[in-house]
């Protein structure tokens, strides 16, 4: 179990973010492996992509059982939403004596919380041999090889996805507060008493100043990353799965893509539930642009109604167009 202790300050400070890296990251730790059945299939097919590109810093520090993944490898969000090669850069900048402290405590472990220490393979012996700053670099530059072959070609949807979840959690923070937020993203998180809970096979209890908190469409089970290096300064990250994932877009009638036409007759039947202009462009594979007019039409018909979400423009069907889309 692992527990952090929050005082209100700490929560005001909290954040959500979204994190390409960490998505990528989570794919080398076991559950990349072996993936829920649920998974998108892209998700099943980043560690054969690892394997067949011959990328041998993280093909070496991907886990088939229990351990330990350098956290260097998907640092920590600045902020809201950091594009990857942001995060890229960071890797590379990586100060040498946190990525040589990561690398010791993935040999020693931390056998009071639970962690196991493991033998570095001699790929990564050799690495370090070179210096920290040399382990970053070539982390980079895998990362970005790894990031091509198997995320970019999904993440446009997949960070769709992400940020729906996010505006969800605002929606729930504003009418539940903080303890009802945390208490809907996964029966293994729970908050009470200004600490918040995770089932966890280690065994941590900190105080904390803040908790980022990272959705996520690889991870199947909630995870918390805290700083490994003693005297280390990083908030941990809470990182939980993503339950309500996005289904393909369902085929319109053909008597209704006869009325609209096919492709606001597509926009219309998926928005059973509220979406963004950026979202419904992902899941439809069209351009902002294109799909802003159509919504523009439906919304001028009375088929569909936006209201502001944060910062995005959610939009949803009126009863007028459930009727229209014959919805139950």
């Amino acid at each position: 179990m692992i527990e952090l202790t929050v005082d209100a300050t700490g929560l005001a400070h909290s954040r959500f973010a979204v994190s390409p890296l960490h998505e990528v990251a989570a794919t080398l730790l076991p559950w990349g492996l072996r993936p829920s059945p649920d998974a998108d299939p892209w998700v099943t097919r980043a560690r054969r992509a690892l394997r067949r590109a011959r990328l041998p810093l993280l093909s070496e520090l991907a886990l088939d059982g229990g351990g330990y993944v350098p956290d260097f490898l998907s640092p920590h969000p600045s902020g809201p939403s950091p594009t990857v090669e942001e995060e890229l850069e960071r890797v590379r900048s990586t100060p040498p004596e946190r990525v040589l402290g990561e690398l010791e405590v993935l040999r020693d472990g931390r056998p009071c919380n639970g962690l196991a220490g493991s033998e570095l393979p001699a790929v990564v012996r050799r690495a370090v041999g070179r210096g920290g700053e040399y382990v970053a670099r070539q982390a980079a530059d895998e990362l970005r090889r790894y990031w091509g072959l198997a995320f970019a070609p999904h993440w446009e949807a997949a960070k769709a996805a992400l940020d729906a979840e996010v505006d969800r959690c605002a929606g729930v923070l504003a009418r539940r507060g903080a303890a009802g937020l945390f208490n809907s993203l996964h029966p293994g998180i729970r908050w009470a008493d200004g600490t918040l809970c995770v089932d966890s096979r280690f065994t941590i209890e900190l105080t904390v100043p803040l908790v980022v908190v990272v959705p996520s469409l690889v991870a199947p089970e909630p995870a918390v990353a805290v700083d490994p290096v003693r005297a280390g300064r990083r908030p941990p990250m809470l990182v939980y799965p993503v339950r309500d994932k996005p289904t393909a877009p369902v085929a319109p009638s053909a008597e209704l893509a006869r009325l609209l036409g096919p492709t606001r007759a597509g926009l219309l039947e998926a928005l059973a539930r509220p979406a963004s202009t950026a979202q419904l462009a992902a899941r439809h594979f069209l351009s902002p642009a294109t799909v802003s007019y159509h919504l523009g039409v439906l919304h001028r018909a009375g088929l569909v109604v936006r209201a502001r979400s944060g910062r995005a423009v959610l939009y949803r069907r009126t009863p007028a167009g459930s009727r229209l889309s014959g919805s139950r």
